[in-house]
């Protein structure tokens, strides 16, 4: 329906840009629509809804009791000291989510709530045994009557609270942290204030001395098996103790500073190998030097000077050597100088080399003598070296004898120590464990104890009036949505041309009976009415002409007008009024229409094709004795069965029912009936002829031979628009001469809310400024 009049509007918007633009937000417009329609349409029945709603609100506030809550709040942290933490038996555990859920079900236990309701008497409280409530009285009474219970009541009283009281208390108990704080809140409800803050508070201390009490007990646990696990301990690592000075005692094994003697002599015999090693070293590698030394300057005088220079000079400390190095440096450099001055081959130059030949062999002499000294230094050297490997091989040898004992007493002294250790650990622990005893802590304490409540915290009256109303208004608008859901009815014009494919020709008001009844005109005595002369009465079948200037008459003048203006290859001499159902209003349809046409001036006959129902003869000619039937059987001529209204000049051609017809298709279809509707086109300019409705019989079709157009009537909110797709279907050959669709009976007022688009075009206003009545 909507994109039907969306499309319409934008075939008459594209002729101006402002009417174009503003079906741009057609979409919005359309909801717009929807919604205040909608609104229109069921705001009967969301105020019905809402107002029951509210209704069971207030009796809900009426009849519930009310509840009083009170909140008690304890800090959960650990308070010990630092030394008293090192020496707890009991691991601290971290304040994370796990541990507060776990101390939130402490709180909710079967073990808290026993000691609450022993510590107040809660078992007579009302509000947990159930004593307030009708229903519940009357059963203990019944089950005491009968004595049903009474042994198990009894069994119950001796062994403590009854599962049914605690799980009642544990109903109204609550408890949750608050936020990611480390604060449990305690609330507890009860129908008095007073009693819910004791209780709240009570739960609380319950609480704190549980944990003291818990905590308590497993220290004493704890500190009594430390005690036995010391004392077993201790006499184990002094076993062990005693086991490793035996067996020392009898491999003659002895220690010093916790090491054995004959690894403390291999490691000292060791350190003096080393060192007469490298002492060894050192003298082979200066006599290896001495010796070169030597025998270059045997080989070569000229290398032995610069083996003279490169290495003697440097590496040896011997005063005599250095002093003979200076006397030849000096001797050279003077040679050097007089063999620039007087020559090489002078005596005195040759004198220098002379004495430069002694001095050299005066050093070499000397490297003589330290080289036989270094050899000795190298033997004595090399000499203490081989005693010191001697000693250590045999105190290698020796500490190989005692392996297997010295293994054995490593794994006695191992399991010695553990046993010692573990025995003084585990007494730190015991005098930790005895202090912790004497300083009991606990990790809870009220930070708000719990008070009486000003105000009860439910029911909560403007959340329940909230409740009854929204809750009320969202019934009553989805109820509203499934009416309109299920409204398969035709509602709009729009929607017929978009369901049927069809254009709707006119709106017939919906008009009452009771409303527009003419003022019956009796003849004068001295002037009879002739025969067949139609007589009015009241009724809606008259108020085309009756009432010319009201909207039932405007819509009746479209119908005629679409016929006129209705282009085909024939004439629209006859036109059929039909309807998918019965009582649509097809014959005041056709009667109207006649009527108009009539007193416009035109000639028009009103013919009742309707064999099997003649309702149009039962209301215009009910005195009627003959009709078509029988002129189509050759007993009675036309002229003698047409009724005339006076006023308007109708004509009307009856059908009398005499007894029930079985072959009424094969009647409309006989020769007989073509030549009689060509006699009344020619005598008419117009014949109106009132058909049977299409979903009950099929006398319809067989008139399409007949009738030139067609005009469908469908009653507005009554008929169903899956029934008129089906009956067109059935009669294809009907659909191709029909003009339009008429939607009959329309409340003009309901409309409005069913066509957003249209509600000014409705309005009465617009008549009556032309003179237009209702």
């Amino acid at each position: 329906m909507l994109q039907t009049l969306q499309n319409d509007r934008m075939r008459h918007g594209a002729d101006n840009g402002p009417a174009f633009e503003h079906e741009e937000n057609g979409g919005i417009g359309d909801l717009i629509n929807f919604v205040i329609g909608f609104v229109r349409r069921q705001y009967l029945l969301i105020l019905f809804v809402t107002a029951l709603a509210l209704a069971a609100s207030f009796i809900y506030l009426r009849i519930t009791p009310p509840t009083y809550t009170s909140q008690a709040k304890v800090l959960f942290v650990n308070p010990k000291a630092e030394f008293l933490q090192q020496q707890s038996l009991l691991a601290d555990n971290p304040l994370d989510r796990a541990q507060f859920e776990s101390q939130i079900q402490i709180l909710r236990s079967k073990a808290i709530a026993i000691a609450v309701i022993n510590q107040l008497k809660l078992a007579d409280d009302p509000d947990l045994n159930g004593s307030d409530q009708p229903v519940r009285r009357l059963s203990a009474k019944l089950k005491r009557m009968l004595n049903i219970g009474s042994d198990n009541s009894e069994a119950e009283q001796d062994d403590g609270p009854s599962d049914g009281l605690i799980a009642a208390f544990d109903d109204r108990l609550r408890a949750e942290r608050i936020g990611y704080s480390a604060v449990i809140e305690i609330s507890f409800s009860s129908s008095n204030p007073e009693r819910a803050a004791e209780i709240a508070n009570t739960v609380a201390n319950v609480y704190i001395a549980d944990q003291l009490n818990a905590k308590f007990d497993a220290n004493r646990r704890a500190t009594l098996w430390l005690q036995g696990r010391l004392n077993e301990i201790g006499e184990q690592a002094l076993t062990a103790e005693r086991a490793v000075a035996v067996f020392k005692s009898q491999n003659n094994i002895v220690t010093a500073g916790g090491k054995l003697m004959d690894d403390q002599q291999v490691a000292d015999l060791n350190s003096r190998l080393v060192a007469a090693r490298a002492v060894t070293a050192d003298a082979q590698a200066r006599l290896n030097r001495f010796e070169a030394s030597i025998r270059a300057s045997n080989n070569d005088a000229g290398q032995a000077n610069a083996n003279l220079d490169a290495s003697i000079t440097d590496t040896l400390n011997s005063p005599i050597i250095n002093n003979l190095r200076q006397q030849y440096l000096e001797f050279a450099r003077r040679a050097a100088d007089w063999s620039t001055r007087f020559g090489k081959n002078h005596l005195a130059v040759i004198n220098l080399h002379t004495r430069m030949q002694d001095l050299r062999s005066s050093i070499m002499n000397e490297v003589r003598r330290l080289a036989e000294a270094s050899r000795s230094d190298y033997e004595i050297a090399k000499q203490k070296q081989t005693e010191v490997e001697k000693q250590l091989a045999q105190a290698v040898s020796q500490s190989r004898t005692v392996n297997s004992a010295e293994t054995t007493m490593r794994e006695l002294e191992t399991k010695a120590k553990s046993y010692r250790s573990l025995y003084e650990s585990f007494l730190q622990r015991y005098m930790g464990a005895v202090q912790q005893e004497s300083f009991p802590i606990s990790e809870a304490r009220v930070i708000s104890p719990a008070f009486p409540p000003q105000g009860k915290s439910k029911p909560k009256a403007s959340l329940i009036l909230a409740l009854g109303l929204f809750g009320g208004l969202a019934l009553g608008t989805a109820l509203g949505l499934l009416r309109d859901i299920m409204d398969r009815v035709f509602r709009t014009a729009a929607q017929v041309e978009t369901t049927l494919r069809l254009p709707s020709i006119a709106l017939i008001p919906l008009v009452k009976e009771t409303k527009h009844i003419p003022p019956r005109k009796e003849p004068p005595p001295n002037k009879p009415l002739p025969p067949r002369t139609i007589t009015r009465h009241s009724g809606v079948i008259w108020t085309a002409t009756e009432m010319p200037l009201s909207r039932f008459a405007e819509s009746i003048r479209s119908i005629r007008l679409a016929i006129d203006l209705h282009v085909t290859d024939t004439s629209n001499k006859v036109v059929g009024i039909t309807s998918s159902l019965p009582n649509e209003g097809k014959s005041t349809i056709a009667a109207a229409l006649a009527q108009l046409i009539a007193h416009a001036g035109a000639r028009v006959i009103v013919v009742d094709c309707d064999l099997r129902n003649p309702s149009l003869s039962r209301s215009l000619a009910p005195e009627a004795t003959a009709g078509l039937v029988e002129v189509i059987a050759g007993h009675a001529p036309l002229e003698e069965v047409i009724w005339r209204d006076p006023k308007t000049n109708m004509d009307f051609l009856p059908t009398v029912k005499k007894r029930p017809l079985f072959h009424t298709s094969e009647i409309l279809s006989a020769t007989s009936t073509r030549k009689l509707f060509d006699t009344l086109r020619a005598n008419y300019d117009y014949v109106v002829v009132d058909l049977p409705p299409l979903a009950p019989v099929i006398d319809v079709r067989a008139t399409t031979s007949l009738i030139d157009c067609f005009i469908l009537a469908v009653e507005w909110g009554c008929t169903k628009t899956d029934v008129v797709q089906h009956a067109l279907h059935t009669a294809p050959n009907l659909r191709e001469a029909l003009i339009g669709v008429v939607l009959n009976k329309t409340d003009m007022n309901a409309i409005k809310s069913y066509d957003g688009y249209h509600n000014d075009y409705y309005n009465n206003k617009h008549y009556t400024r032309y003179g237009y009545t209702s």
